[in-house]
């Protein structure tokens, strides 16, 4: 399992910026897919945005056109830039390695399956 660490989460207010990162402890990006999931209490583990090197960028619909995900390949970190934050983005947000398959939801963030590793999650928490 590759070590994830997250870092930048915080609480703003609605219209605010955030940027999540999460650095890897070794190079994954030529073998693994970057992604940022969250999780809000009693919801499901949902997609928000994945980078890989072979594929197009995927956003979840309520995300698009307000965040942006990147990576640097030297510095082993993938980002998610957040810009005007709802109330509704509020969740803990996890950075992972996905190994290919592309798993849009499920029912909690850290599972083994299709995953090469997991961050230990950041809260975001957005005021009205």
């Amino acid at each position: 399992q590759v070590q994830l660490a997250e870092l930048g989460g915080g609480s703003v207010q609605a219209g605010g910026s955030l940027t999540l990162s999460c650095t890897a402890s070794e190079f994954v990006f030529d073998d693994s897919a970057m992604a940022w999931y969250r999780q809000a209490p009693g919801d499901e583990c949902e997609l928000v945005s994945r980078i890989s090197s072979d594929g197009p960028i995927y956003y979840t619909p309520s995300v698009r056109g307000r965040f942006t995900i990147s990576q640097d390949n030297g510095q082993n970190t993938v980002y998610l830039q957040m810009n005007s934050l709802k109330p509704e983005d509020t969740a803990v947000y996890y950075c992972a390695a996905d190994l290919g398959t592309i798993v849009a939801r499920t029912s909690y963030c850290g599972g083994e399956d299709y995953f090469a590793g997991w961050g230990q999650g950041t809260q975001v928490t957005v005021s009205s």
